[in-house]
């Protein structure tokens, strides 16, 4: 970067205000204009240009002639030197003590500079006619130089406007800032320094990325619109007065070449292969990062990912470009510092390469008098780094808040590369003090960087111990070059491109932004991020467009400092490849580099580029050289990813991302992401270990002791899960590459209950633990004192009694002192779960609980489900009802109406199996049931579990581990209340397992082993995936995998086998006997199944109020089920709190689920085994191949979709059920065979019938008597009562009646 004041003939009176001149980027190219910049301009609009300069520094009275134009050009040259070291020693002062009487000052001195220019650029109009007849070329070149005005062309007033125009652009651009999403504080709103810099250069997150993006171009581009076209027409019309078609060709006349602009478009040319060659790279790279999404393969690249807030240069991402990230990646920054390095030894070292090249050493005012740290004082300075020529030959500075890096040396090296160039040409006249052509100043600045990067010239130095050269090590190298220097070459092409279609007319004011994109699409390959209109000004985003600074400087300078390069490395006598040429200590360079330096501007640059460089044309030969390497390879690499060179797909656009702008202040570091997620996995299995180890003491040994600690470790398992939570939820995972980072904080992120404050998260805890303590601990009492608690006692009579006053004592009973006495603490639950649900991000508590199966159409393909089966379970229903009404009879049974709930065997009919011995199809015929051979044979509780263990390993799968032995709950312990529900327990520590269960020796309890069994099993085989992942691939497939081992188990084949079953009937009697009585279990599950959270989401989503609990439960279980209730229920009842599930806040739908799946991983299974026959017929024992195939689903865990777990056992992704009408095939057949014979209705039409009311407790025999009106009487008087009771009241309302009736006539 130089600081420079462009004299008369180089850009005129409209940028006299020195500026620091940069293309943008790193190494100090990042053009950051001085923060006065718009007062100043804005001041000078308004003060006009009226300035008391001195007359002394006012031209004189000169012949016309070419000796009268010597003299001018002599005068001119000695005065400019005081107005100008005036000027810029104000600006210096200021740029370094931002105060503002500094600012004042430097305003002075530029309003004097502004008349000194146009006083002597008039005064050198006088010369035009006489001009062409001089001799001297030179003298000629100079009067050209100072006689341009530019805008001071302009008449007073427009001159006014312009200034202010620019004034009003560079105040827009300067003040321009992006604001947090929902922040109003512009206090804590970006700048584009540093913070949105800093944030397009290290952040990775798409949202974030695009948000920074977005708001700069919106913030500084849109406001410009308005004065941009009235901008070029003032310029236009100034440069018009100077002699120019427009501003354009004004500005390519400074490099003094007809043919400059078709020189470039060649020079374009020959560089596009190797651009093609590293955005195809680049492209494939981020695709691989940010997925096919956002990149397309063939198409150009969303242009905020590339690091810099212009996609100018890519270096900033090359930690995700690394060719070989084994190979060193060069950065002495630690060494710098490790040395003691500061900033005054980083410019004695520069200077240290410049004097050993035999240039100009630092003359003692530069170390005097620049500013080369930050000031410790509290001053406030203009940081951005910059070289200064004062214009008295002697006093050079430069200005920049170094600090210790390998970045910064390189910058230190440049700008002190401009001011050996300064020093070079410091005694030609001061309009031929600049560089050769714009180009050239920033071209020498750059070409000595190239040899202080190279590691052989770092290794020289001392900052690099080992200097390693190998292949990959260079590959590494040239591409971050690459990433700078060829990535830049397409935009410092088309910046110009644009504006000079927009100075010359071809580009009209309608279709700025559109042929802006248009150019950066065709040049660069990238595109907007977003749909860009004309409302949209995306050009003026860059500072050099506000800013009035040409910019094909920068192109030229990129191609000459090559060349510069290979001449200096030819000279300095170096062999090799040029990418690793250092020219340090070699005088031959330094002598080349003096002599194309110290003539400045006052010899044409094509002069000067062949005495330099052997020839006078730009040419990229040499930049290809440096990259041949690097070009190799990449092409190597295209060709082996097939990858496209170009864009083929030039108009497509990324999609807008879901839920943008949201979440773009997240952190976006995959690394950060892996070492969090890896320390909660290891902190998580204490944490949960802990809780489970309470939850089971409690639930093994119902105390109040045991419910406290409990609840302790539940509450330390929500900070737990709270803190953690909320830290995941800090990341943005949507562009991480792992899959599984990006699932576990999914997954973590939803907290659950932990959301809620923590007053709330104990009064939860304590809500459900009541509501389970309730339902443990109630007991249904009979008169005589006698108790029954659920299990073993009232699931025993329900299953095994046929007395309808008895079932109907047990199912009233229990509904009474469960249900009932937990319907206000349910009320409490579903506020605070559906508090927890919304926190988490969902709209209620069913919301979350569907969620869990990763599917937008999950509601409609289970009703879809049910529909396919409803025919089969109405047979069943209808031939259920028949059997029935032959045991009850009319009174209890309607043939044409629902079933009375309490009759199917179970306490809540979700399973009929136990009724199996009234329907039997074929009583004479076989029917399977092990429970009369168990007992025979005296099995035990823990042999059941025994024989399941050995089932599983017959398969290859995991045996019990001994902790599952020694812990175990397999019988109701006596002497203590315990929760008799069966479960299956993961203590989290990869070798604790258990099951609790109040196990019965019968062959119902023996599948339900197997199915428990399963859980372990499952358990087992994931138990090595982090703790995120160790759970079923759906709720629902935990479920199953321990029932389709059960439909194996429960096989007439199977029980055979374990010596249960004595011979097995091969007739289709025993088949529709053995079909039914899994019907009984499966089919008659299906609606229970599937309603418990119908009615549970309508519950949490409002559609069913509190007031309403029970009536729709009932009429849910009506629709779905064909029950109805023995008694009548209202709403002082609480029917659902009966079912552990309810008060347990466990999902439900997960058994339909798992009802569905298992039938289709048992035809997967089947086939895997080699079963030929009938599907319900088959049995996986002892099948390895059956084994290996539901095992490797189960490693899986919930690490991957359900689905694609569901592929690996069955082929296809989606729930059917197909495989369970196939199982059931003929059954379903005999069933409407049955149907149709019997003419039975299919449903319950009479869907209002109830059941006559039958007493709730069985008479007791010592005392037939009941109490009626406080008296003990016989039944029969309590009858006779009651009707004398009833007349009595008849007669009493008639009379009223007739006194009403007279009473009325009266009046």
């Amino acid at each position: 970067m130089f600081y420079q004041q462009y004299k008369i003939g180089k850009t005129g009176l409209d940028i006299i205000v020195f500026i620091e001149a940069g293309a943008g980027g790193i190494a100090g190219r990042h053009h950051n204009m001085l923060t006065t910049m718009p007062l100043l301009l804005g001041l000078f609009s308004l003060l006009g240009t009226t300035c008391a300069l001195d007359n002394v520094f006012m031209p004189g009275n000169y012949p016309i002639d070419e000796t009268g134009a010597g003299m001018f050009v002599n005068d001119y040259n000695h005065t400019a030197e005081d107005i100008f070291f005036v000027s810029v020693s104000a600006s210096w002062n200021y740029n370094t003590n931002l105060t503002k009487y500094n600012q004042q000052k430097q305003i002075n001195a530029s309003l004097e500079e502004q008349e000194f220019v146009e006083a002597w650029a008039k005064k050198a109009k006088e010369f035009d006619a006489a001009k062409v007849n001089f001799t001297d070329k030179n003298l000629i070149n100079l009067l050209d130089q100072i006689r341009i005005l530019g805008s001071a062309n302009l008449p007073p007033d427009e001159r006014k406007q312009y200034n202010t125009i620019l004034s009003e652009m560079d105040n827009i651009y300067s003040t321009a800032k992006v604001c947090p999403h929902g922040e109003t504080d512009l206090n804590k709103c970006w700048s584009l320094e540093p913070e949105l810099t800093d944030k397009m250069a290290t952040s990775r997150s798409y949202k974030e990325l695009l948000y920074a993006w977005e708001g700069w171009h919106d913030s500084a581009g849109i406001p410009q619109k308005a004065y941009y076209k009235t901008f070029v027409e003032m310029s236009n019309n100034a440069s018009q007065m100077d002699g120019f078609a427009d501003t354009g060709e004004y500005w390519r006349s400074w490099y003094d070449s007809p043919t400059f602009a078709e020189d470039l478009e060649k020079i374009y040319n020959d560089l596009k292969p190797l651009y093609l060659n590293l955005h195809a790279f680049v492209r494939r790279k981020l695709y691989n990062r940010y997925g096919s999404k956002y990149i397309n393969l063939k198409g150009p690249i969303p242009a905020h990912l590339l690091g810099n807030m212009w996609a100018q240069q890519w270096n900033n991402i090359y930690d995700i470009m690394i060719p070989f990230p084994n190979k060193p990646n060069i950065d002495v920054t630690d060494m710098m510092k490790k040395k003691n390095w500061n900033a005054t030894h980083m410019f004695r070292v520069s200077e240290e390469f410049f004097t050993s090249l035999g240039l100009i050493e630092m003359p003692q005012e530069f170390w005097d008098h620049s500013m080369l740290e930050k000031p410790s004082d509290g001053r406030e300075v203009v940081c951005h780094a910059s070289a200064w020529d004062f214009y008295n030959r002697k006093d050079f500075r430069i200005k920049q808040c170094t600090t210790v890096t390998m970045e910064q040396l390189f910058t230190v090296h440049h700008e002190m590369g401009h001011v050996e160039y300064y020093l070079q040409y410091k005694d030609q006249p001061v309009t031929f003090r600049g560089g050769a052509n714009p180009g050239f100043h920033e071209a020498v600045g750059d070409v000595l960087a190239l040899s202080v990067a190279t590691p052989k010239h770092l290794n020289k130095i001392g900052l690099l111990e080992n200097l390693t050269t190998d292949k990959e090590t260079d590959i590494n190298y040239l591409l971050k070059m690459a990433l700078e220097k060829i990535a830049f070459l397409p935009f410092g092409y088309l910046i110009d491109q644009w504006r000079w279609g927009v100075f010359s007319g071809r580009i009209s004011p309608d279709h700025y932004n559109s042929e802006w994109w248009y150019l950066r699409t065709k040049y660069q390959g990238i595109c907007p991020p977003l749909p860009r209109s004309e409302a949209n000004f995306d050009p003026g985003a860059k500072y050099h467009i506000p800013g009035n600074t040409p910019y094909i400087r920068y192109f030229v300078s990129f191609i000459l400092q090559f060349q510069f390069h290979k001449a200096l490395c030819n000279a300095s006598g170096h062999t090799g490849p040029l990418h690793q040429c250092d020219i340090y200590k070699s005088h031959a360079a330094g002598q080349k580099l003096s002599n194309a330096l110290k003539d400045g501007s006052s010899v044409r640059w094509q002069d000067i580029l062949r005495d330099f460089t052997g020839t006078d044309k730009m040419d990229a030969s040499a930049l290809l050289e440096y990259f041949k390497p690097i070009t190799d390879w990449l092409t190597e690499q295209n060709t082996k990813n097939k990858d496209e060179l170009g864009w083929s797909d030039f108009e497509w656009r990324p999609p807008v991302p879901e839920g943008y702008p949201n979440d773009t202040d997240k952190n976006t570091d995959e690394n950060q992401a892996a070492t969090f997620v890896n320390e909660y996995n290891i902190v998580t299995e204490k944490v949960w270990y802990d809780y489970i180890e309470s939850s089971w003491t409690y639930n093994t040994n119902i105390t109040v002791h045991n419910n406290q600690i409990m609840l302790e470790k539940s509450l330390k398992m929500s900070n737990h899960a709270l803190k953690y939570g909320l830290k995941a939820r800090q990341f943005d995972y949507t562009d991480f590459q792992n899959p599984e980072t990006k699932r576990i904080l999914m997954k973590l992120g939803n907290i659950e209950r932990a959301a809620l404050p923590v007053e709330e998260v104990k009064e939860y805890d304590s809500v459900v633990s009541e509501m389970e303590t309730t339902y443990s601990v109630a007991k249904v009492c009979r008169g005589n004192g006698t108790c029954h608690p659920l299990d073993p006692d009232l699931t025993h009579i329900l299953a095994t009694s046929n007395d309808y006053d008895e079932l109907l004592f047990a199912w009233e009973g229990w509904r009474n002192a469960s249900g009932k006495n937990m319907r206000t603490n349910f009320k409490k639950y579903v506020q605070l779960s559906n508090k927890a649900a919304r926190l988490n991000g969902f709209q209620d508590t069913g919301a979350f609980w569907r969620s869990l199966y990763d599917s937008k159409t999950f509601e409609a393909d289970l009703e879809n489900i049910y529909n396919e089966l409803k025919p089969l379970y109405q047979n069943l229903h209808a031939y259920v009802r028949r059997a029935l009404f032959k045991k009850y009879g009319t009174k209890y049974i309607n043939l044409r109406g629902p079933i009375p709930a309490h009759l199917l065997g179970n306490m809540w009919a979700q399973s009929w199996i136990n009724i199996y011995k009234l329907l039997m199809p074929y009583p004479d015929a076989s029917h399977v049931d092990a429970t009369p051979e168990m007992i025979k044979q005296k099995w035990t509780p823990l042999k059941m579990f025994q024989e399941s263990d050995r089932f599983f390993q017959s398969l290859g799968l995991i045996p019990m581990p001994d902790e599952f032995w020694n812990k175990s709950m397999l019988e109701k312990p006596e002497n203590r209340d315990v929760v008799c529900h069966a479960s299956a327990w993961d203590f989290f520590n990869r070798k604790d397992f258990r099951i609790k269960q109040c196990t019965v020796v019968n062959m119902d309890d023996l599948v339900t082993v197997h199915h428990e069994m399963g859980h372990i099993q499952y358990f087992l085989q994931y138990k090595d995936l982090p703790v995120s992942f160790r759970d079923g691939a759906n709720p629902g497939f935990h479920e199953a995998i321990g029932d389709v081992m059960a439909l194996s188990v429960s096989t007439p084949k199977h029980l055979k086998t374990i010596g249960l079953l004595n011979e097995v009937m091969d007739n289709k009697e025993s088949d529709i006997n053995y079909l039914m009585s899994i019907a009984l279990d499966k089919i008659a599950f299906l609606p229970f199944g599937y309603l418990m959270d119908q009615w549970r989401w309508k519950v949490f989503d409002g559609r069913i109020p509190e007031s309403d609990y029970n009536r729709e439960w009932w009429n849910l279980r009506l629709k779905y089920q064909g029950l109805c209730p023995p008694v009548l229920r209202s709403e002082e009842d609480f029917d659902p709190g009966a079912k552990f599930h309810i008060p347990s806040s466990v999902p439900y739908v997960r058994y339909f689920v798992s009802f569905i799946v298992q039938f289709q991983f048992h035809e997967s299974l089947c086939k895997a085994a080699g079963h030929v026959g009938p599907l319900y017929k088959c049995d996986i024992h002892k099948s390895l191949a059956a084994g290996k195939l539901i095992g490797d689903a189960m490693k899986l865990g919930s690490s991957k979709p359900w689905y694609e777990a569901m592929r690996m056992i069955t082929g296809n992704t989606s729930m059917s059920a197909a495989p369970l009408l196939t199982y059931f095939e003929p059954l379903i057949t005999w069933l409407e065979e049955e149907n149709k014979k019997n003419g039975e209705t299919l449903g319950w039409p009479e869907y209002d019938w109830t059941p006559a009311f039958a007493s709730t407790e069985p008479s007791a025999p010592a005392d037939n008597n009941v109490s009626f009106l406080g008296l003990s009487l016989a039944p029969d008087q309590a009858k006779a009562g009651q009707w004398i009771l009833f007349v009595l009241a008849l007669g009493l309302a008639i009379a009223i009646i007739i006194v009403s009736v007279k009473m009325l006539k009266r009046k």
